[in-house]
């Protein structure tokens, strides 16, 4: 889809990005709350929206994009994996050990000074994570008729 006067122009990483919008060589971007929170604060960006399902808890007059585009979510998540045969007791210990870590009061204010929500759950509540993102994508994908070049 084009959008007469919109130049998109791609990007290899948001701090390459985020430089050209703070220094007005692009006019928007979409950028995770991690990356662009503190300049949120200092004034520096003006957040339009939240891509999220729901507002965020550090920025709750911020609308989300599904208040004007009914449907729309798209979040940014991150995970840990491991390699295919890694095996089940290790996976079990590292899940444990990172489960620990995200409920650990010091590590949730920090995610929440970025704008983040930890997401605690076993190994398969990540694979389904995964296989239900990848299908949403690739319905985009098909729906835009998007190719690889």
């Amino acid at each position: 889809m084009r959008w007469p006067g919109l130049a998109l122009k791609p990007y290899r990483g948001i701090a390459l990005a985020l430089n050209d919008l703070l220094g007005g060589q692009v006019q928007v971007t979409f950028a995770s709350m991690p990356s662009s929170i503190e300049y949120i604060r200092a004034g520096r960006l003006r957040a339009l929206a939240v891509t999220t399902a729901t507002r965020s808890e550090v920025l709750p007059d911020i609308p989300t994009v599904a208040e004007f585009v009914p449907g729309y979510e798209a979040s940014s998540w991150y995970g840990i994996g491991a390699p295919k045969n890694t095996p089940a007791e290790i996976v079990a210990k590292l899940n444990t050990e990172v489960n620990a870590a995200l409920a650990d009061p010091k590590m949730k204010t920090r995610l929440a000074e970025w704008g983040a929500t930890a997401l605690p759950g076993s190994p398969a509540n990540f694979g389904k994570l995964i296989a239900d993102e990848t299908e949403k994508w690739a319905k985009v994908i098909r729906a835009a008729n998007i190719k690889a070049e």
